[in-house]
């Protein structure tokens, strides 16, 4: 045991100054590259501002060409009221009318119907601008299944609240019926009543103005004319929402309304940008996510060459088909091989690894479509969330599907997964010994199964004693004396504080009220219990002990 502890001591001296030479030499690269990322993010700022200025040009020569068509007009009565000084302002910036420019027009002349057809026709917005990222997120009305709130809800609880101040999402809502803009506005701001106050949620619907005769469409590819109409339509949203989104930001990225956010994912994307500039790569998308049109990051002063693209073809191929056809045309030699137009693409369309988006959606906004596309590059999501929960005795009514037990869910093993809930089945949470519930959070379906929720539940308890009227007279009260605290709401989650109003709890109970058209998932329960109590001490206690019998064993064997 000595000659162990003197080879133990020799061996430290030896090796530790070693460490600290080793660290000595090889100072730390984090500033430097932090250095190296901010100059690529000023040079993209820079190009931004450009991209401004160009536009802010563009205006004083659309001005220009209106002023020089009065000079040209028979009435000069306005002319000629001018002073000598306004005459020659006039007349030095005045443009020849010998030449007309295309313009959006060209494409799209069923604009020109309507002066409201380029305007948002709902618009909510603090007018948040010159951040870092502005995220588009394009939604319309599901026939099955709306994802919005659970995809709004991923993005931000994703992201590190300094960097809410750095970004804006824009919710663009493709419809028409501003009955159905205005249901879907007011649950956003009743979600997310800060971040739409603050300015980081923005929400737009286009004019039904600004889309062309539906029915009048020519028919390419050979598709049906509801897959036609889908993608044409898909062409010009996404077209509309880069349109908006390009003066409010230095980088665009175009989401979807199904999707689930990796942790951390802003500063991943933002920082990937930032480091390919600095290197100098001259990249037109940068691909965070390898599903179609997800995660693709843009700069915004680059978008007018995407959005005129779309415009120009909106009535021909699907979105990410012209996203290829357009880099395509940018980069590909027509007389070279079809590998080296690839490795050109490449060199300009660079994927991050792994992906940093999931496509969480099962049904298509196109009626009838069902996708179960998954980002192999994402790695594995999380569908359950374990917690320690108190000894308790489980039981549902609902049939149970394979493995996925209430024991398993309540134990933090896996998730519950149920057939079909009809109304009046119930899953009980029955605490042995009654305990001094605190608050609960339950929550159902998962990032898998979004749609495999709790719908019309209410979540009840039952004191383990008696309680004052004066307590429950604010309370619904069931026929079996259970008390009604609560509902799931429509994100599926259960969540409350309790206090010791009720004291001890010996059932919590969750009542389905109606036949539902999901199965259900349960993928978190935590009931919090309060800290004074014997239980909560108890079950502490013994993880503590446990921790310490395997610290004792390890060293008994390492003594060994």
């Amino acid at each position: 045991m000595i000659r162990k502890r003197l080879g133990f001591i020799t061996a430290s001296v030896i090796i530790v100054p070693l460490i600290v030479l080793l660290l000595i030499s090889n100072p730390d690269l984090s500033e430097e590259k932090i250095l190296i990322e901010n100059v690529g993010f000023l040079k993209d700022k820079l190009e931004h501002a450009e991209m401004q200025n160009r536009e802010r040009l563009t205006d004083v020569a659309l001005l220009s060409r209106k002023l020089n068509i009065i000079l040209q007009s028979d009435n000069l009565s306005s002319y000629l009221s001018l002073s000598s000084k306004e005459k020659t302002f006039l007349q030095n910036t005045s443009l020849t009318t010998d030449l007309h420019l295309p313009s959006v027009y060209s494409f799209m002349p069923h604009l020109l119907r309507s002066q409201n057809s380029t305007t948002p026709a709902f618009k909510l917005s603090k007018g948040r601008s010159g951040v870092d990222v502005v995220m588009g997120v394009p939604t319309v009305k599901r026939e099955v299944q709306s994802y919005l709130m659970t995809t709004l809800r991923s993005l931000i609880d994703s992201m590190h609240p300094k960097d809410l101040q750095r970004c804006l999402f824009v919710v663009f809502v493709g419809e028409s019926d501003l009955d159905y803009v205005n249901r879907v506005a007011s649950l956003v701001e009743k979600k997310f009543p800060e971040h739409v106050e603050s300015g980081l949620i923005e929400v737009i619907s286009p004019s039904a103005s600004y889309y062309p005769n539906m029915d009048s469409l020519k028919i390419t590819l050979g598709d049906p004319v509801e897959r036609v109409r889908w993608r044409t339509k898909q062409n010009l949203d996404y077209a509309f929402l880069m349109m908006y989104a390009q003066p409010k930001g230095v980088y665009y990225v175009q989401l979807e309304d199904d999707i689930q956010a990796k942790p951390g994912f802003f500063e991943t994307m933002v920082s990937f940008a930032r480091r390919k500039t600095a290197e100098k790569k001259e990249w037109i998308v940068l691909d965070f996510c390898q599903l179609g049109f997800i995660g693709k990051m843009f700069k915004c002063a680059e978008l007018p060459f995407l959005i005129q693209f779309f415009i120009m073809f909106y009535n021909d191929k699907p979105v990410d088909w012209l996203l290829d056809y357009m880099i395509q045309t940018k980069v590909c030699n027509l007389d070279k091989d079809v590998k080296i137009c690839k490795k050109a693409k490449e060199a300009v369309w660079i994927r991050c690894r792994p992906s940093v988006f999931q496509h969480i959606g099962t049904h298509s906004s196109l009626k009838g479509k069902v996708q179960k596309l998954k980002d192999k590059l994402y790695g594995k999501v999380q569908l359950h969330f374990p917690h320690h929960n108190p000894p308790a005795k489980l039981l549902t009514t609902i049939k149970v599907y394979k493995t996925f037990t209430l024991e398993k869910a309540y134990r933090g093993e896996s998730y519950f997964w149920g057939l079909l809930p009809q109304d009046g089945d119930v899953i009980l949470f029955e605490f042995t010994p009654p305990i001094p519930l605190k608050e609960y959070l339950i929550r159902s379906g998962n990032v898998e199964h979004p749609s495999d929720r709790l719908y019309n539940t209410t979540v009840e308890i039952l004191p383990a004693k008696p309680l004052n009227s004066d307590v429950l007279k604010s309370f619904k009260r069931t026929n079996d004396n259970f008390i009604v605290l609560g509902t799931f709401d429509d994100m599926g989650v259960a969540e409350r504080k309790i206090g010791s109003t009720f004291g001890n709890i010996s059932t919590l109970r969750l009542s389905i009220h109606s036949e539902s058209e999901n199965w259900a998932i349960i993928s978190e329960v935590s009931t919090f219990i309060s800290s004074s109590s014997n239980i909560s001490s108890s079950i502490l206690y013994s993880e503590v002990l446990v921790v310490i019998v395997k610290q004792v064993f390890n060293i008994s064997t390492s003594n060994e």
